[in-house]
Order: structure tokens, then sequence, then C-alpha cells
């Protein structure tokens, strides 16, 4: 499975071109207001995935006003349970479904060739249809800056990460995440304790708790609640924050954050519909787009590491940096590519191997 991930993937970064453009010239236009529904697979709270994916809808909504009515349905499992709600939105009238978690994907497909008047949108997928697309983001960007800043913040050399399941887009940032650390502390090791899960508070602060045990002083996650910000805080050890800006939970803690940042797509996306311009054309944008960020740096970073990444921000933004460019070695010691060589988007979106640096593995299967 892992490795046909980028056929929908691996697009050019120019399907963001016209992004944030209005559409100015409509083929078969709706009526508004459109019924746009949004699914999670947890509920909102106040920060992390489903909380940043409710932030863009609720900008988008702000921004288009009476055009549009949206649903929003929490707490969401993936499999039968998504199916069966997405089932049900698409009978109530919704016109574009959301669907914002990697294993809704299936169920949106299903769903999608039973309701070919709706039209779906699935957050990280890599099939679409005539009326399903895909959109995503280069997470794995930004993790290399965080991963720089914590090579600079870490006393122990030793790195806590907490992923969810085993899909190329974990893998790509803890990758980049332990180059970027490298970058600054070539013996810095990155310890990964998989989930298996995308939210659920108690195992992610277990899961946190260990690697701490482990002699990680600086902690990351890919997963859904603020618990990991929280162990953080509690131990008195750094955080990089994922999603959200986490310094609610981990005030002290947090040297920075990942953030995601959904609301110009999700205005692009309806705005094409209302315009009947929509179509499936998949979406993978990044820091030079503004899908993902760099955000709320700490001012106890010293100048020095501060200066740094802001500079590898540039670049990377500018494309005059790829993080997975260069000489790159898998943590068994083969070489996976040479001096001179950048992966191309198709290698990055099937990626299910770990650099060197990563203690742990990736399993197989998902």
């Amino acid at each position: 499975m892992l490795k046909n991930l980028w056929r929908a993937l691996a697009c050019s970064a120019a399907a963001l071109t016209s992004l944030f453009t209005p559409v100015l010239h409509a083929a078969t236009p709706l009526a508004p207001p459109v019924k746009v529904a949004f699914v999670y697979v947890s509920p909102v709270g106040q920060a992390g995935w489903t909380y940043q994916h409710d932030q863009g809808r609720l900008a988008m909504e702000a921004e288009m006003g009476p055009l549009v009515k949206t649903t929003v349905v929490e707490a969401v499992a993936e499999g039968a349970d998504s199916e069966r709600v997405m089932r049900d939105l698409a009978a109530q009238g919704n016109q574009l479904i959301f669907a914002t978690s990697f294993g809704y994907l299936e169920p949106a497909l299903r769903v999608a060739a039973e309701f070919p008047g709706a039209k779906f949108e699935h957050a990280g997928g890599y099939k679409t249809a005539a009326n399903l697309n895909t959109y995503n983001a280069r997470y794995y960007e930004a993790r290399y800056l965080a991963g720089m800043i914590a090579g600079h913040a870490s006393q122990s050399g030793v790195a806590g990460y907490v992923a969810g399941f085993p899909v190329p887009e974990v893998v790509q940032g803890i990758n980049a995440f332990t180059l970027g650390m490298r970058s600054v502390n070539p013996k810095a090791e990155v310890k990964v304790i998989w989930l298996n899960a995308w939210f659920d508070p108690a195992r992610e602060r277990d899961a946190a708790l260990t690697l701490v045990g482990q002699g990680a002083d600086v902690l990351t996650n890919h997963s859904g609640s603020s618990a990991v910000p929280q162990v953080a805080e509690e131990k008195g050890v750094k955080l990089l924050a994922y999603q959200s800006d986490m310094s609610k939970f981990a005030p002290t803690a947090q040297l920075a954050a990942v953030t995601h940042h959904w609301g110009p797509y999700y205005l692009h996306a309806v705005r094409t519909l209302l315009a009947g311009t929509w179509k499936p054309q998949p979406v993978w944008g990044g820091m030079k787009d503004g899908l993902v960020r760099l955000s709320a740096l700490s001012p106890a970073l010293p100048k020095a590491a501060r200066d740094a990444v802001q500079a590898r921000e540039k670049a990377l933004v500018s494309g005059r940096f790829e993080p997975f460019a260069g000489i790159l070695v898998d943590n068994a010691g083969q070489v996976r590519q040479g001096k001179g060589a950048t992966m191309s988007d198709a290698q990055i979106a099937q990626m299910d191997w770990f650099v060197q640096g990563v203690v742990g593995s990736v399993p197989k299967g998902r």
C-alpha cells in the first residue's frame, strides 16, 4: 500500500498557484448557500489536528458569509462509522464533504460513488475519483526546522517522538525532524513510539512519559491531543509542538510549534464549488503556500539558534534548500541517496524507512 501513496500525493506545487485567487469564470454555478460538511476524527477541543481543521472552516465561513452553510460531525471513528456519517451527510444534501482523517479515504470513495452529485475532499489521501479530491501539506518542511531547534536545545542529544500511524506523512516528519536535529548535533538520536491511533490522550501521555524516562529532554509528536505538551511542561523538558500552538498547555516547555492553516484551502474549494469549476486536482502545498508554518518561536531561544533557523526557513521557502537533499543513509546503515541528489515528490510520498539517527522501525501493513 505504501508504494502506491505517491500517485495522488506526489503532485507539483504548481497545483497551488491559483489557490488564493478568486474564481472569476463560472461554468455551472450553484445557487447559494452551498452546504458544506466536515467530518472530524476527534473532538474539536482547544488545540490539535481537528482544532486546526475547524479553525480553517471558521475562517472560510467568516469570509463566505451567507454564501455557505456548514455542518460539523466530531469524534467519528475511521472505518464503518465514518462511512455511515458521510452517507448521511450526502443524503442530507451536503454538496461538499471534507473527510479530514487518513482512514476516511476508502469510506469516502464508496460514498462518493453512491452520490455522484456531491463532491468530496479527503485530507492526506492517495486516490481520487471523479467527485473526490485529495489535499495535504508538506509538514516535513517545518518539521526539519523544528528539529534544528531541538538540536540547539537538547542537552542529552535525545529527542522523543510520539507517533500516530506508520503512514508516509508521519515517517516524513520523523525523518525531517531527525535530519534537522542532526544538522546541529550529528550524534543526536530521535526515539519513536508508535500509538497506532491518531487521538488517544492517555496513551499519548504514557508514550511521552516513557520517552522522558529513556533520556529524551525534548519531545514532539504526531498525535491529536495536548497530552504530550502537558507531559513536557510537567517533566521540565522542552517541546516542539505540532498542529497547534500549544503554549497554553506548555508555556515554559514550548520552543516553537509546527502549525497547520487550512482556511485558504477551504475558501478556495468552496469558491470553486460555487462557481461550478471544482475538479479533482490533488494539492500538496508547503510553507511557501502558507499551509504549514513554524510558529510561536520562544524568546528563550538563543539569538544564534533563532538566526540559523530563520535563515534555513528562508532558503526552504525560496526553494534553495530541500530537507531530503544530499546523502541519505537509513538507520540500518544502507545508503538510500547519493551526494548531489534530491528526493522526488514520488519518493517522498512513499517513504517507509527511517534515516540514520532514528531509534525505532517502521511497521509494515498500514
